[in-house]
């Protein structure tokens, strides 16, 4: 039997891309025990893992945690998330360990001097180098996610005209640069035929409102009012996602939904698209390719540094609204 500690500190999305490696160490290596570190934010994320045995969750800094991760005796630790605190807390650990190719030269030659020697690989499938020493493979089964069963969202909180059919638009992001703006997010509401519910946190919730008194009950603003579970939830019973590049995105993929993915400051060359590797046709990625400047960022910024936003603000809304109908028709789910 193996003990296995794996880490990764954050985000949403970056924790559920490592959802292929948490199945496969538990299938693969039968009787082993798995156990993540995060931090304690998102700690639910994990805890109705069916292949996650132990969560530990950090507070503020990786030493709190050292002494009770010394006791667990692991056999093999396995870093998922590559930085100074993950070295850190595998130095004090003293274990074998397995890590990934960050490819921080490659990401810093895209974003600085445009020259692309970024693998045509997902992350997901670099993250399985981190365990190829166990002999533990990718199964292209994609990624998981499990909602806690009093977390999921009854339609009967959603409009009358939306039970019968709705998309989830995710308007929310992290970072500025890779957020559709609101009147964009307007103009494609004008054109598809499903109403939308609105995903983002606290912080969309005032861009959410803006769009519905834009476009009156084509839209209802769930930014802020639902935990990440119920936002998952919501998510699961979309005809399709229309979302940034975000954690929910991923979500969306582990679902196995329909999306349309909006690009901006970032690219999908970083290895982060949707990763649906059973049904990559139920993916549509919508980016402006005729910019110099992009990507300017590996994660995004507040601001455009070149003031014209213009990897969001010349995409047509329309082609974004038509790529949808297009993805829920093919995909099935237009009825």
């Amino acid at each position: 039997m193996k003990k296995i500690l794996v880490i990764r500190f954050s985000s949403i999305g970056d924790i559920v891309l490592t959802t292929p490696v948490l199945r496969c160490l538990k299938t693969q290596l039968k009787g082993s025990v798995v156990h993540f570190v995060t931090r304690v934010a998102h700690q639910k994320m994990l805890e109705n893992n069916p292949y996650v045995d132990k969560v530990f969750a950090m507070q503020k800094e990786i030493g709190e945690l050292i002494n009770a991760l010394k006791a667990e005796k692991y056999d093999f630790i396995v870093d998922l998330h590559k930085n100074l605190r993950s070295f850190r807390l595998i130095r004090a650990l003293g274990n074998p360990s397995g890590s990934f190719p960050k490819l921080n030269i490659e990401k810093y030659l895209l974003v600085n001097f445009k020259i692309d020697r970024m693998p045509d690989l997902h992350i997901v499938d670099r993250y399985f180098e981190a365990v190829k020493t166990l002999g533990v493979v990718n199964d292209n089964q994609g990624l998981d996610y499990y909602i806690s069963p009093d977390q999921e969202v009854s339609t009967e909180v959603l409009p009358a005209h939306f039970r019968n059919g709705y998309f989830a638009f995710v308007i929310g992001g992290k970072h500025l640069t890779k957020v559709l703006p609101a009147e964009k997010v307007i103009g494609v509401l004008a054109h598809t035929s499903l109403p939308a519910v609105l995903l983002g946190g606290p912080e969309d919730a005032a861009r959410g409102e803006i769009i519905v008194a834009a476009v009156g009950d084509k839209a209802w603003n769930a930014c802020g009012k639902f935990s990440l579970d119920q936002s998952a939830s919501l998510l699961k019973n979309a005809k399709a996602v229309l979302t940034n590049d975000t954690g929910l995105m991923h979500i969306a993929a582990a679902l196995r939904k329909p999306i349309v993915s909006v690009w901006g400051s970032t690219v999908p060359e970083f290895g982060m698209y949707p990763y649906l590797p059973k049904n990559p046709e139920l993916s549509i990625i919508i980016e402006n390719k005729n910019l110099s400047c992009r990507p300017c960022s590996k994660i995004g910024y507040d601001r455009c540094p070149k003031k014209h936003f213009k990897c969001m603000n010349d995409l047509d809304p329309v082609l974004i609204a038509e790529s949808l109908e297009q993805l829920r028709i093919y995909s099935g789910t237009g009825a």
